[in-house]
């Protein structure tokens, strides 16, 4: 979900595609950029905003493959690649969420937008349709656009997408003014979308016969490594996964990419069974209010008030975080669970929104190998190699 930092990608264990080259895969690779300044308690806000109401450049191949850099925003606060939309491609860089189904960005039409974001220009492109839909995403934070929608060529990986739904904005908030991104490509289900009957990037690369299996795969690399990551259209990276897949049915009665985790250890505590949300569009690993009290007391973490918490700079006076998805352990690091260093002390990696699940950003999802099944529905996790 957008909730940039917002402050959110997988399949089943058998039927996925293979390791070796697939005919009809989309690479993406991830490429970093030490600029964008981490900002936990925007994150939490712009989490917590998305789930607001449930509160309480491209290169072809003939193989129909294609890869695209990717950009690790802000020492992981957001991961974005470019993508080509109408004829010529324009080029714009946009936020990867699986928490979120529309497909917008900053556009010729838009007078408040940033003069440092790239606007689509529906005049440049021979194969634009005006549609003339409303559209408005609204964040509890404030944040918020809104425009129209038209129809055009939307390439991926190399494979253009005919006839995609866009949503070109006519005006955005400062929020968005001031990101490094110029819109967002939702990832989520459609039942979601912003505006009713729109099919999501995925629907159409899966329906238009782009790629052979309803998968896509996600790797996102760590600042602290060296960044970089890739994202997979219709397949994944056997190499990047350290052993065999977890399989979990999702619920996506929400729109979502739901799953329960089983529980897990923060230290010496255990933690109790939970509902969450695969969100590659948030950074924070955003907790249960419940669980999230559990977790900082086993760090001895204080509660800021703003759904984040301060816990020691000192990684090695920290435990691993287990969470247990599917009967597999699934680790998040003792320095994952440092976000960020404010003054003399230090920004968790987990916090809350005062919702009733929980948000599996890439604070999780960073430490794992990512699969997600758009047609079983389920996800896949593996441990990174």
């Amino acid at each position: 979900m957008k909730i940039s930092v917002c402050i959110a990608l997988l399949a089943a264990a058998a039927g996925i595609v293979s390791a070796a080259p697939h005919p009809k895969t989309l690479n993406y690779k991830l490429t970093t950029n030490p600029k964008f300044k981490p900002n936990a308690k925007f994150a939490v806000a712009k989490a917590a905003a998305k789930y607001a109401k449930y509160r309480t450049g491209v290169t072809a191949e003939s193989s129909g493959t294609g890869t695209v850099p990717m950009t690790d925003e802000g020492g992981d606060l957001e991961y974005y690649g470019e993508v080509d939309i109408g004829t010529p491609p324009q080029k714009l860089k946009l936020d990867f969420d699986t928490g979120s189904s529309d497909l917008w960005f900053a556009s010729t039409l838009c007078k408040s937008c940033s003069s440092s974001q790239t606007k689509y220009d529906p005049t440049k492109s021979s194969t634009y349709k005006k549609e003339g839909k409303t559209w408005k995403i609204s964040y509890g934070d404030g944040s918020n656009a809104n425009g129209i929608t038209g129809l055009d060529t939307v390439t991926l990986g190399g494979l253009a997408i005919q006839g995609q739904r866009i949503e070109l904005a006519q005006q955005e908030s400062s929020q968005f003014q001031q990101s490094a991104v110029d819109g967002l490509l939702g990832l989520g289900f459609d039942t979601i979308s912003t505006v009713s009957g729109t099919k999501t990037p995925v629907d159409n690369l899966i329906s238009q016969g782009l790629i052979s299996k309803p998968v896509f795969g996600v790797f996102l690399g760590k600042a602290s490594n060296g960044g970089g990551g890739e994202y997979i259209f219709g397949g994944y990276d056997q190499a990047k996964a350290g052993g065999s897949f977890t399989t979990v049915q999702v619920d996506n009665s929400q729109g979502f990419w739901g799953i329960t985790v089983d529980g897990g250890k923060a230290g010496s505590t255990s933690l109790s069974q939970f509902s969450g949300i695969v969100d590659t569009g948030t950074t924070l690993l955003l907790l249960t209010d419940d669980v999230a009290s559990q977790v900082a007391q086993a760090y001895n973490a204080q509660d800021n008030g703003d759904g984040t918490y301060s816990i020691s700079c000192d990684a090695s006076t920290l435990s691993d975080l287990t969470l247990t998805i599917g009967g597999q352990d699934f680790v998040v690091p003792a320095d994952s669970l440092i976000y960020a260093q404010q003054g003399s002390s230090c920004i968790a990696g987990f916090g809350s929104a005062g919702l009733q699940f929980a948000i599996l950003g890439d604070v999780f999802l960073k430490n794992v190998y990512t699969v997600f099944d758009q047609g079983t529905p389920a996800v896949q996790f593996a441990k990174l190699a």
